[in-house]
């Protein structure tokens, strides 16, 4: 089976050799340009991959536009900075594709010191936290590496278009009733500087997002009937 991949790009002309030249076998690579200003578009052209525009910037709104482009039953997503390996791809999908999974997470191993930053792990630590209280299912990690059936993910509704759309993708599928897991996958130093944890704004940007999304989704109380409090597997 086809599997397509969505890879949000912007400015990652330097990182896309390597990451296009490590997609499996059946692995279809979809790079998102969300406004690039290098030769990212072109490079990805030139390696083979189906390249989708998308003007409105956000993280989200480059994902949810890879997402509408892309035409096979399973997808995943990935970052295009060469943070993680294509290769580990199958293991993220492989429960989705046997119909043991909905939705699953790569939780991500830090395979060298400066990987990742104290703060951003930090923060994701605490933010996987609250996520395991509020949806049961056992995440320690909003890891971006993930895979799910597209017409599924297109029947949650997503609406956030920046850096809430991970998260919004969690919260509405527990809502939802889909199993929800995480796999381990490698973590490694990402090409050039992120757009996140490399800047106090990018950081602070995330982090508004993610409250926003969070304050937005609410959980009904344990005592309505319409909120089912499931637990994952």
């Amino acid at each position: 089976m086809t599997v397509d991949v969505i890879l949000p790009c912007l400015n990652e002309e330097a990182a896309l050799a390597w990451v296009l030249g490590r997609m499996p076998d059946g692995y279809r690579p979809i790079v998102v340009d969300n406004g690039s200003t290098d030769r990212s578009a072109a490079v990805a052209e030139s390696l083979g991959a189906r390249v989708v525009h998308e003007p409105v910037r956000g993280f989200g709104a480059a994902c949810h536009a890879g997402l509408r482009a892309a035409t096979a039953e399973v997808v995943c997503f990935m970052d295009a900075d060469a943070s993680l390996d294509p290769r580990q791809l199958p293991r993220v999908s492989a429960a989705v594709l046997g119909g043991h999974g909905d939705l699953v997470l790569g939780r991500r191993l830090p395979r060298t010191a400066g990987a990742w930053p104290w703060h951003a792990r930090l923060g994701n630590a605490v933010l996987a936290g609250v996520l395991r209280r509020r949806t049961g299912a056992p995440l320690r990690d909003l890891g971006p590496m993930r895979a799910a059936r597209r017409a599924a993910l297109l029947e949650l509704g997503l609406t956030d278009r920046r850096f809430g759309y991970p998260l919004e993708m969690v919260l509405r599928a527990d809502a939802a009733g889909w199993r929800i897991a995480e796999v381990e996958v490698d973590y490694l130093p990402r090409t050039g500087r992120s757009k996140v944890t490399g800047t106090l704004r990018g950081t602070l940007r995330a982090v508004s997002d993610m409250r926003r999304v969070m304050a937005e989704l609410r959980p009904a109380s344990s005592s309505d009937s319409s909120y089912p409090g499931r637990r994952r597997e």
